[in-house]
């Protein structure tokens, strides 16, 4: 069949109904109220000069046939401010699946970009890495933080969403873990005679027929080294929360703390000039949109 009237084109707010009708259809068990949040959540979100706020789509005379959702962010390398996008939602609809290549084609036109994959399904892995990705982060460590000793006169603090200053950190990290509680996540700082030390982490969605203790992921530390020494800190907070593991993005066990690694799940893409810090997935899909 020809479809003469298809073209791709940036998405915009008024075509947000629409997408989350068709990304509704394409996903089975994510609901449109999933897709409404983080959509929503992208309309108000600051966006670097220039990209797009919500992505690409395929339009047929009006109506939305295929979608790319894409999440722009600045990141900071040394003294250099570079661009990340994560490549996240993608979907056409089966009738329109041989113009899929113009979707992901102009997305990632542009050379200056580092573009992110973080939640590739298995079988995809030789497809992404015959696309020039290489991945950063090869599986999860699931710690469990409690079984840690903390820290020697430490304290934890749980950060409310519209604090302005936290002794201890930047005014961008403050940002970074304010706006993160807002999304829903759990933001915190670990004190120690040594500084303080920011985490973020959320509840990680158990998938139907999957057991697993209750556990967070950990979407933001400044290193592992640093996790590593404030999990027993951690640890013994979650436990009051009714968690027991974190899942940590990781190249291999932890050192110093007690749990699994495995390269089943958990690898990670990215293709362009900088490679992505472990243990960072602040404003990405996970985030924005939920586990």
């Amino acid at each position: 069949m020809i479809h003469t009237k298809v073209r791709c084109r940036e998405i915009t707010e008024a075509d947000v109904e629409k997408v989350a009708d068709l990304l509704t259809r394409g996903f089975v068990g994510r609901s449109r109220n999933y897709w409404m949040q983080g959509l929503r959540r992208q309309a108000f979100r600051p966006v670097p000069e220039g990209y797009p706020r919500f992505g690409y789509m395929l339009d047929n005379d009006g109506e939305p046939v295929g979608v790319l959702l894409l999440i722009y962010t600045t990141r900071k390398h040394g003294e250099e401010t570079a661009i990340q996008c994560n490549l996240s939602s993608w979907y056409v609809d089966p009738a329109y699946r041989n113009y899929a290549p113009l979707l992901t084609k102009i997305a990632q036109r542009h050379k200056d970009v580092t573009y992110l994959n973080i939640s590739p399904a298995p079988w995809t892995w030789p497809i992404i890495e015959t696309q020039g990705f290489r991945a950063y982060c090869r599986g999860i460590f699931f710690s469990v933080p409690a079984l840690a000793r903390p820290p020697r006169w430490s304290k934890i603090e749980v950060i409310p969403q519209h604090i302005k200053t936290i002794e201890g950190l930047s005014d961008d990290e403050t940002e970074l873990l304010t706006r993160h509680a807002r999304y829903n996540c759990l933001s915190l700082v670990c004190r120690t005679p040594q500084g303080a030390f920011p985490f973020i982490l959320q509840p990680v969605r158990i998938r139907r027929g999957f057991i697993a203790p209750p556990a967070m992921k950990l979407i933001y530390c400044r290193s592992a080294a640093e996790y590593a020494a404030c999990a027993g800190r951690i640890g013994r907070l979650l436990l009051r929360l009714g968690k027991i593991a974190v899942a940590v993005d990781s190249n291999g066990p932890i050192p110093g703390l007690a749990g699994i690694y495995t390269e089943r799940r958990g690898r990670k893409y990215f293709k362009g000039p900088h490679r992505p810090q472990l243990a960072d997935l602040t404003d990405t899909e996970l985030v924005l949109y939920g586990p």
